[in-house]
């Protein structure tokens, strides 16, 4: 889960990084409010998960608290990059004497965690990274000897701090490292960290994504959850307990493996290439071992999608054999028809694998009996995909 700025910033607060005083506003008269207990000048800031706010004209300056009203007014209801902006972050204003950048993340080609560190904040990290690796130090850090003073030390020189804000900065790096690791992130980032002309050191804006597989033991992360923002469809699969993740698609995918899912989308997308550019409409992994039941709340999720025009599923029996994935899709059938939902949309099956003959057996007798013809089996991956491409571009 990525958190906004004001979330992330709340988070490095509670554990002791130095941040700028500041509150979430969801009107302009609460930014104003904000403004006025801050006193002097404001930013008023767009929270959006997405970058380029600034760009955008989503970051601006107040100089008192009528202004800050008036910025607010106009980013409020704003569109960047596709986020409307609910909420603005209004903060102390603060002069920059210097940029940084401090992050730490989960290396999954390494398996392990690695530390990043720059004396040249401010700017796309990615950009950076291309343009000047030798700016960008990458350090890795040991999971279970985590980051001590030393291995601050160790960082901080690395990417070339400077004597006047060294200290400071091991002190911010120890506390980020108490921020990842209590939090269960799998990203924390400050950029920038900036040195004031007084020089103390301040974390300006921040970044955090949180692992949610680790929610059973971090309750109070649900708050952070924009439901908001959320997609429909994918809070109603999150309910069902399903891997599921809306694209922009016209083909909905059920799979069970996530490498298989994946393939699908590619297999799906290439076909689609001869049919206008039809796409995969989501992601949906039923697992290993799922059951008829699964099979049923993910097909209900993926009928439901007024942007899906066809429906391919594509199983290859293993935990799961064929013929649960057959009783599935005919129990989702028997539960939409019950609901009056539409069940008219084609539904494409590639059976392969353990009891396979059984499952499309039970599918071939439910299409003729019952289904009107709204299901087809093909039996190659391939031509099942070129089959619901050329489906969904005829709806």
């Amino acid at each position: 889960m990525d958190l906004m700025e004001y979330q992330a910033k709340d988070l490095f607060a509670k554990h002791g990084v130095p941040v700028l005083p500041g509150s979430v506003a969801e009107t302009s008269e609460q930014a104003r409010r904000t403004a006025e207990e801050i006193g002097g000048q404001v930013v008023v800031k767009a929270q959006v998960k997405t970058g380029g706010r600034g760009k955008a004209g989503g970051v601006k300056l107040a100089e008192n608290p009528a202004e800050s009203e008036e910025k607010a007014e106009a980013i409020l209801g704003m569109d960047i990059k596709g986020h409307t902006v609910h909420r603005v972050l209004v903060t102390q204003a603060s002069d920059i004497a210097e940029e940084y950048y401090v992050s730490y993340l989960l290396d999954r080609a390494n398996r392990t965690f690695l530390a990043m560190a720059s004396v040249e904040g401010g700017v796309e990290i990615e950009q950076l990274a291309v343009e000047r690796p030798e700016a960008l130090a990458k350090i890795p850090v040991d999971p279970l000897a985590g980051v001590d003073a030393a291995k601050a030390a160790e960082i901080a020189d690395a990417a070339g701090f400077g004597a006047d804000v060294r200290d400071q900065v091991i002190d911010v790096l120890q506390t980020l490292w108490t921020v990842f690791t209590s939090e269960d992130a799998t990203l924390v980032e400050v950029n920038p960290l900036v040195k004031t002309p007084d020089g103390k050191i301040v974390a300006l804006d921040g970044k955090v994504s949180l692992d949610e597989n680790a929610e059973f033991r971090q309750e109070d992360h649900a708050a952070f959850e924009d439901k908001a923002a959320a997609d429909p469809l994918e809070a109603r699969a999150k309910e069902k307990n399903l891997n599921y993740v809306k694209l922009d698609g016209e083909v909905g995918i059920i799979g069970n493996g996530a490498g298989l899912v994946m393939s699908t989308l590619d297999v799906v997308a290439y076909a689609g290439e001869d049919f206008g550019g039809v796409k995969p409409a989501n992601f949906l992994d039923i697992g290993g071992g799922a059951s008829a039941e699964v099979m049923a709340n993910g097909l209900e999720i993926i009928l439901s999608d007024p942007a899906v025009k066809s429906v391919f599923v594509n199983v290859f029996g293993g935990i799961t054999a064929c013929d649960a994935v057959a009783n599935g899709i005919v129990h989702a059938f028997d539960l939409l028809e019950k609901r009056g939902d539409d069940v008219s949309k084609p539904l494409v099956v590639r059976l392969d694998g353990n009891n396979a003959d059984e499952g499309r057996r039970i599918l071939s007798e439910f299409a003729a009996s019952a289904a009107d013809g709204v299901i087809e089996q093909v039996d190659t991956m391939d031509g099942a995909a070129r089959r619901a491409a050329e489906l969904a571009a005829a709806k």
